[in-house]
């Protein structure tokens, strides 16, 4: 999962998954983006420090609940 806040756009992009997408308007400012199955895989927020209070709002994220993913294998090296 990727969260980013672009403070010169003021928009809040959070992606679960990097895919090809189709995007969709949930609301006035905020598009939900879907894969080819329908599964949501990402959302973005445009106006987000309006929408959430203000900037400072936005500098820190605290993720609760979530393990850190396992260490990607590497395969063997060939001989």
């Amino acid at each position: 999962m990727r969260i980013r806040y672009d403070a010169e756009v003021d928009a809040l992009s959070i992606v679960f998954r990097d895919t090809t997408v189709t995007t969709q308007e949930l609301a006035e400012g905020v598009a939900g983006e879907y894969d080819e199955q329908g599964r949501l895989v990402g959302l973005e927020i445009l106006d987000a420090a309006k929408r959430f209070g203000d900037r400072r709002t936005l500098q820190q994220i605290v993720l609760k609940g979530v393990r850190p993913c396992p260490p990607r294998r590497r395969p063997p090296e060939p001989r």
